[in-house]
């Protein structure tokens, strides 16, 4: 059955809007097709979540063109806070809205081939490498918001690195939006050669507290054979903001795709979280944070699945739901058949803070082969009252000591994000939602 999901532009938009970016005719032709896709597919089902009301496309800009920066020192302070000094602001794409208004990445970088770039950019300068990997991860043809993605995306970012290239100091992109009413259909793509490293962080961020806007995330994340790509994420959108995020990756033989997701966004929320083990001795690991708070629904499905042989994947997913909202955590490990010596282990617990809250954390593990390991666990509770008592019995008040449990909660993936700026910010943002 088809959705009754409003398309908000038509062909002669998407003809104008590609043309008026330079891009190639190979991609107007895919925006295209995605468009007439997106007018008989059906919304995603996410499990225990009906999103069929939901605000996806109910916005009155696709685009805005925003003011860029003049230099570091005209970056808003909220960005400033987030980049790592020295190396850091070398190697850094800030977008305003729409807008790439920043970009920089270090001569050394350039001179080794690495490619890090808006995606408009990388859609005129680098268009065979963009569209060999661009919605490959995610198929437009899955459901209508992957179509509407593929067709309407106005911003993102490019990665690519060559092989044998190791990155030591990570590429940081920031996503601003500080305008209201308005789409965000962010693409990113990364890429890591045979034998390459790289650390990509990005944050996106609300200049104001609420504010209606219809944001579409895709990210797409590729390493190859023995490569390794850290993905780190601090989502931090405004109440009154709608967000589907789609983040994949698909790893080669003996790659390594690694996740931490900060999951910080004040509006309804549907995350989806899929890594494929394809070669052989590949290696996905997953960790995700969510705070979830006055009446927002989020549901977050996070996902490994293994083709290859001794292959490993892990899932660890901390939730912390209060007031009246509510959390739904679907953890997925399927093995395939002929997936041989593979391990899939996952973990999915949620903390309820009042009575009203509801979270929900379904496991579910899905063999199709004999010679296999798995093993999953799942817990949805209140605050340890024994964990309570002893911090109180050491003089620490009922608040603080409620405070300390749920940093310590949701530690393990905050440790894991490898900028110190990103990482604070992550922890205020916990604090601020768990304690306002």
């Amino acid at each position: 059955m088809a959705t009754e999901t409003k398309i908000p532009f038509d062909e002669t938009y998407i003809r104008t809007f590609s043309s008026g970016r330079g891009e190639p005719d190979w991609l107007t032709e895919r925006r295209l097709e995605a468009l007439r896709l997106s007018e008989r597919l059906p919304l995603p089902k996410p499990e225990k979540t009906k999103i069929d009301k939901w605000n996806f496309t109910g916005f009155s800009r696709h685009v805005v063109d925003s003011a860029p920066y003049d230099g570091l020192d005209d970056l808003p302070e909220a960005v400033k806070a987030l980049i790592e000094a020295g190396e850091g602001t070398k190697n850094l794409y800030v977008q305003r809205n729409h807008t790439p208004a920043y970009v920089s990445l270090s001569d050394e970088l350039k001179e080794k081939g690495v490619i890090f770039t808006d995606i408009f950019t990388a859609a005129r300068e680098h268009g065979d490498l963009l569209k060999h990997y661009l919605m490959t991860a995610v198929k437009p043809d899955e459901h209508h918001l992957a179509a509407l993605h593929a067709a309407l995306f106005n911003g993102g970012v490019f990665v690519y690195v060559p092989k044998n290239v190791e990155i030591e100091t990570p590429l940081q992109a920031v996503y601003i939006q500080d305008e209201d009413d308005i789409a965000l259909f962010n693409h990113v793509i990364i890429v890591a050669e045979d034998n390459s490293r790289v650390v990509f962080v990005e944050n996106y961020l609300s200049a104001h507290e609420q504010g209606k806007a219809a944001v579409n995330i895709v990210a797409e994340v590729f390493a190859n054979a023995n490569a390794r790509v850290f993905f780190a994420a601090v989502d931090h959108l405004a109440k009154g903001t709608t967000t589907y995020v789609n983040r994949r990756g698909i790893a080669g033989r003996d790659g390594r795709i690694e996740w931490a997701l900060g999951l910080m966004n004040d509006g309804n929320t549907v995350s989806e979280n899929i890594t494929r083990l394809v070669g052989d001795g590949s290696f996905g690991d997953t960790k995700t944070v969510a705070v979830s708070r006055g009446e927002q629904v989020q549901n977050f499905t996070t996902s490994v699945v293994h083709y290859g042989k001794h292959t490993e994947g892990t899932i660890l997913k901390h939730g912390v739901v209060r007031d009246s909202a509510t959390s739904i955590f679907n953890g997925i490990g399927k093995i395939e058949h002929g997936a041989s010596k593979s391990n899939a282990e996952q973990e999915s617990r949620v903390l309820m803070l009042s009575e009203k809250a509801r979270g929900d954390a379904n496991p579910i593990l899905l063999i199709d082969e004999d010679d296999v390991m798995a093993g999953h666990a799942a817990s949805v509770g209140r605050v340890d009252p024994i964990q309570l008592y002893y911090l109180m019995s050491r003089g620490i008040p009922r608040r603080d000591a409620e405070r300390l449990i749920i940093h310590g909660f949701l530690a393990p993936v905050v440790e894991a994000i490898p900028l110190e700026g990103v990482k604070n910010q992550l922890i205020e943002v916990i604090e601020r939602k768990v304690q306002s």
